[in-house]
């Protein structure tokens, strides 16, 4: 039944954004503005078919831990979830992202329209500055910035290295670092379809002030984010163990 229900949260989603991307082509050519409705009406939709499609939702703790303006969010990565909610749980942030995903067609023009930091990670140190330019211009906007410290998906259990950049945009914004724990990659597997009914549980941990030096900062985040998520994953596991081990 499991399978059954990804397969048709797949169709929909697939649907629903090509749908939306013809419905939206107007919106390239108009202020930036126009887009951040249009956004959480196609995220919208897609909470709503894993709601009712797959039996999978999703939980905010935490949400006093986030300040009114501008901050910087750094957060776990299991999976593909993270990047389709937090519009909903943020005022139009700015996602830090590799320039690749702007060359998809449709997708990308539209993430590009939004307002995104893409980085050309093969760039080296101009990569790096750029990215600082980027959060300072957004910042300056009055928009939050979302960065996930490990560049890529993690699985369930799985460590790895976070990279200086965090520690970089932190140094240069001097504003508190919101760390952002969850356990999305226990229902949605960061390769596969499959999509396990269930909670994702988002938490929003107490902020890290702005001031710290660089070496004591990097670990006091990792340490955080990565002591809630084992929580939570664990939480999930002990709620939903039909869900498996190995992802």
């Amino acid at each position: 039944m499991t399978a059954i229900r990804s397969a048709l949260f797949v169709v929909f989603i697939w649907l629903w954004t090509l749908g939306l991307s013809v419905l939206y082509l107007p919106l390239l050519v108009l202020p930036r503005g126009a887009m951040k409705p249009a956004i959480r009406l196609w995220l919208a939709g897609v909470q709503g078919g894993l709601r009712v499609i797959a039996g999978l939702r999703y939980e905010l703790r935490g949400a006093e831990n986030i300040p009114d303006g501008p901050v910087l969010i750094a957060s776990k990565h299991q999976s593909a979830f993270e990047t389709f909610v937090f519009h909903l749980l943020f005022n139009d942030p700015a996602f830090i992202l590799k320039r690749e995903l702007l060359w998809i067609p449709f997708f990308g023009w539209y993430l590009g329209k939004s307002g995104v930091i893409a980085i050309d990670r093969s760039a080296g140190t101009k990569a790096l500055k750029a990215m600082v330019k980027g959060a300072e211009d957004a910042v300056a906007e009055g928009r939050p910035v979302i960065i996930f410290p490990e560049g890529t998906r993690a699985a369930p259990g799985a460590k790895l290295p976070y990279h200086s950049g965090i520690a970089m945009i932190y140094g240069a914004l001097k504003l508190p670092v919101v760390p952002i724990a969850l356990n999305s990659g226990v229902f949605w597997r960061r390769r596969g379809f499959m999509k396990q009914p269930g909670i994702i549980t988002i938490e929003a941990l107490p902020a890290i002030p702005p001031g710290m030096d660089r070496k004591g900062f990097m670990a006091e985040l990792e340490t955080r984010v990565e002591t809630a998520t084992d929580r939570l994953v664990a939480e999930a596991r002990e709620q939903h163990p039909d869900t498996g081990q190995n992802h």
